[in-house]
């Protein structure tokens, strides 16, 4: 059952998908007609999950679920996931990837794989200040407080020299 994101609970589960490049309008479009369609019809086990998504700089697709409504099972994150990989094939995007690390030079979004994550890191390209996305915080409070952060304050600090 699709509700709006913003009515979502700050408490409600959410999943990160980074794209490996920029969606287009069309497919920002396209993605979000589908998602709609996914989220509509997303149950566990036949019950309805109260669920919503939101596309980031054209380049993140959050998807999440209020489990005070109904909480998520092993079956309703599968079909997600396969909703995600229905994406991937059809746009060939790769959304899954954790290797990718995603971190922001000035209004732009760069995604690069860990090694050169680490790399610009090690030559001071990334500082403890550059923002970076937290893809790992869990709720839709932790995506407006915790996801875009200093890199001093996410797991991405580990690299910092």
């Amino acid at each position: 059952m699709f509700t709006e994101f913003k009515s979502l609970p700050n408490n409600s589960r959410v999943w990160i998908y980074q794209s490996n490049r920029e969606f287009s309008i069309e497919e920002v479009e396209y993605i979000s007609a589908k998602a709609l369609l996914f989220i509509d019809k997303w149950t566990r086990h036949g019950d309805d999950l109260k669920g919503s998504f939101t596309i980031k700089y054209n380049q993140f697709l959050v998807l999440a679920v209020d489990e005070g409504f109904n909480n998520v099972s092993g079956c309703s994150i599968d079909a997600s996931v396969r909703f995600v990989q229905e994406l991937e094939k059809e746009f060939q995007l790769d959304l899954m990837d954790k290797m990718n690390v995603s971190f922001k030079d000035g209004d732009f979004v760069n995604i690069v794989k860990l090694f050169e994550f680490q790399q610009f890191a090690k030559d001071k390209k990334i500082t403890s200040e550059t923002i970076v996305f937290n893809n790992m915080i869990n709720t839709k409070e932790e995506l407006e407080t915790k996801w875009e952060v200093p890199a001093n304050l996410s797991w991405h600090k580990r690299f910092l020299v």
